[in-house]
Parts: structure tokens; sequence; C-alpha cells
């Protein structure tokens, strides 16, 4: 049971693939139609000053953000050996509501119901760190 928690870690990684890609489709992209040279992005600043188009890059950084938490709490339930059937269920929650929060914010990028997504897998991320905290509690 321990190393079944890794599988949506695993999709949380291609999700994190996956917005890359983006980013450098819609990146090229941009600075082939608009001819704006690589060097003129070569900053977060200056990048967002020239470029039209930054959901995905934005959406990329913020899965470096929260989700680091998330890598962490699954690591530390198989190295504890305190997977539950719960906690995986949980991470599979955990990693469909960022795959939504990620695709509202690469396509019509409505921040109210951004929002929503990115607050449901915030609470899910604090119960997975809760019942964690439980069974460590529970081992002593």
């Amino acid at each position: 049971m321990r190393y079944v928690i890794f599988w949506p870690v695993i999709a949380q990684v291609v999700l994190v693939g996956a917005v890359a890609a983006r980013m450098y489709a819609a990146r090229v992209a941009e600075l082939r139609a608009r001819r704006i040279g690589p060097q003129a992005i070569a900053t977060s600043r200056s990048a967002a000053e020239a470029l039209r188009d930054v959901a995905a890059a934005d959406n990329f950084r913020n899965l470096f953000e929260a989700p680091v938490l998330f890598f962490a709490v699954c690591g530390a339930l198989a190295i504890t050996d305190t997977v539950t059937p719960t906690q995986v269920s949980l991470a599979w929650t955990y990693v469909g509501l960022r795959t939504i929060h990620s695709f509202i914010h690469v396509t019509y990028n409505r921040v109210t119901h951004r929002f929503m997504a990115y607050l449901a897998s915030l609470v899910t991320l604090c119960a997975m760190w809760a019942l964690f905290a439980w069974s460590l509690w529970n081992l002593n």
C-alpha cells in the first residue's frame, strides 16, 4: 500500500509537464507571430511586459507553490508507511482539483472559478497533512 501514493504524485508531475509544454508552445507562437526576439523576454518582468499570453507561465509558477507541500506529504506518508486508502483518495482529489485549476488558468481564466478550484485543493491538502499528523501522533 505504501507505494500507491506515488501514482498521484506521478500524475501531478505529468500535469506540470503538460503546463510546461503549453507554456512553451504559446510562448514560441507569440514570439514568432509578433516578431519578438528571445532576449526581449530574458527576465520575468520583461516577459510580462513584452508578452500578451502569460497564463501558462503564471500557472507553471503556481505549480511550484502549494503543490510542493503535496509532494512532501506524499513522500512522508510513504517513508513512515502511513499510507491509507483515505490518503490515496485525497491525493487523487488534490491532483484532480489542481488539474481543473490549471485548465481554467490556461483557457478562459475566470478568477472566481479558478479560486474555487484552488481553495478546494488547498483544503484537501490541509486534510492530508492533518491526517498525516494524526497518524504520526498515533504511532507513539
